[in-house]
């Protein structure tokens, strides 16, 4: 494997020039960063990773396997015990200096992350920004990891508590937020004194190899991020065998989630996993229905539909219901042109490939085939890029149709009418799945009553914006384990100790 100078690391990444990409500059960023610097790998294999808008190259990746993990795991593990005996002010001022960085370039960091993911550069940037926020808290909180004195069990005896990091994380990363996801796992484990090896998604790599950089610009000290580029699988086992790896922080698939939860028990690591979501979205009918109308676009358009908090099952109050799905039709019509993500009058962009549309029209074809009825969309959007048309669907039946019993992880609303509080709970809670639910109503008890009764572990009363680093985010049953975020984000990220001490 070949170091990479760091001259030519700034011309790898030129930030400055970052614009150039809309104009199609092919991405020459066949490195990887480990131990501080960029690497080339002895193998010449690699990934090509393209612009969903417009099905080409963008640049490529190397495709790294096993013995590059091998070595990015060494000197994360090399770099551990100076990065947790560090003071944890001098982390935060580090911390500090990166997310400030990020701040800087957010419009060029912004550019890069929208020709990789497709999504449009309003929230590219946006997300960027968000990045930076989780970078800016987890900073904070690197000073706030304190621990208890216990008044001992007898006499002349003293029980101290302390948290301290758990060492190397394996931290896996998904397409559909490629930089927010990374600071918020990195963010954590680096406040806490871990270090990190980083496997982002091969679909949208260059978000997470521009974060390394500016990381190191800022002084992260070699060996403590980490990032490998390739398929999942080598990489992905090599991570779980390792028993110097003592945790796993991984956001994706439910199904890819399970199979790292069951290898994860030969090594007895530590799990974080953010997983699927099926999220309701309740509208009573006593509910603002314009705000409704807002907040559900909001919520299902945002990235094409593509996040896991997107709402995915749509109740709608029968007394309301042909009043809200006029007015929610209208409103679509208007405002949301599907588009280039660089362009901006697009106000949504592609999906993330070709496998994404065609999941799309199954769908649709499956809640047609079973009595739905198509009140707008429908369809791929002809031409170059992975697109397809704002879609709204009623008539579903919840039990029946692919499109409620599955997360639909695209720009599809699928709109079930219910009659009374009772029956939505029920329906709302028939799944595995406990990400987000929304609900929308001005009666203050059946807020706090509703919200109680929701089996999710995020609820948003008349708002959809959950995200945010100083929320706990996170889900219960089959949407994952513990909480990124918050006062207890941390917590993921470090073992208690207790001593007792005789003082006699």
């Amino acid at each position: 494997m070949r170091r990479t100078s760091s001259t030519f690391c700034k011309a790898v990444f030129d930030l400055k020039n970052a614009a150039k990409l809309a104009t199609g500059v092919v991405l020459d960023r066949t490195v990887a960063f480990i131990n501080g610097a960029f690497v080339t790998p002895a193998s010449a294999a690699t990934i090509t990773v393209e612009d969903p808008c417009t099905q080409t190259a963008i640049g490529e990746v190397p495709n790294m396997g096993k013995e590059e993990t091998l070595q990015a795991i060494d000197a994360a593990k090399s770099a551990f015990e100076d990065w947790k005996n560090m003071m944890p002010r001098e982390r935060a001022v580090i911390m500090h200096r990166w997310a400030q960085l990020v701040l800087c370039h957010s419009q060029s960091l912004g550019i890069i992350l929208s020709r990789e993911s497709g999504k449009i550069l309003a929230e590219g940037v946006d997300e960027c920004l968000y990045a930076e926020r989780y970078l800016e808290w987890y900073a904070g909180e690197a000073e706030r990891v304190y621990g208890d004195i216990i008044g001992g069990p007898r006499e002349g005896v003293v029980t101290t508590v302390v948290r301290r990091p758990v060492g190397v994380v394996g931290v896996i990363t998904p397409w559909n937020f490629p930089s927010s996801m990374v600071t918020r796992a990195v963010g954590g484990a680096l406040a806490a004194g871990c270090t990190v090896v980083l496997k982002p998604s091969e679909l949208t790599p260059f978000s997470a190899l521009v974060l390394a950089q500016l990381a190191a610009e800022a002084g992260v000290p070699d060996g403590v991020f980490n990032v490998l580029t390739g398929n999942a699988e080598p990489i992905g086992d090599a991570l779980l065998d390792s028993f110097d790896v003592r945790k796993i922080s991984f956001t994706g698939s439910t199904r890819t989630g399970k199979h790292l939860y069951a290898r994860s028990a030969s090594t007895m690591k530590k799990l974080g996993l953010e997983l699927g979501g099926n999220a309701p979205f309740i509208v009573f009918d006593d509910a603002d229905l314009n705000r409704a109308v807002i907040g559900l676009i909001a919520s299902k358009f945002r990235n094409a539909g593509q996040a896991c908090i997107s709402s995915n099952r749509i109740f709608i109050h029968e007394a309301i219901h042909d009043a809200f799905v006029a007015r929610l039709v209208e409103k679509t019509r208007e405002t949301m042109r599907v588009g280039n993500s660089l362009d901006e009058t697009s106000k949504m962009g592609s999906l993330i490939n070709g496998a994404a549309v065609d999941r799309m029209e199954a769908l649709v074809k499956d809640a047609l085939a079973k009595g739905a009825k198509l009140e707008l969309g429908g369809k791929r959007i002809p031409g170059p890029g992975y697109f397809f048309e704002p879609t709204i669907l009623t008539r579903v039946r919840h039990e029946a149709m692919d499109c409620s019993q599955r997360e639909i992880f695209g720009p599809i609303i699928p709109i079930i009418k219910f009659s009374s509080e009772s029956e939505v709970v029920q329906l709302a809670n028939a799944t595995p799945a406990g990400l987000a639910a929304y609900i929308y109503t001005q009666d203050y008890r059946r807020q706090s009553r509703v919200s109680e009764q929701l089996q999710f572990g995020m609820v948003g009363v008349n708002d959809v914006g959950l995200s945010s680093p100083c929320a706990p985010f996170g889900g219960v049953k089959e949407s994952g384990l513990g909480r990124d975020g918050s006062k207890y984000g941390i917590d993921a990220f470090v073992d208690i100790k207790y001593v007792l001490e005789s003082r006699i």
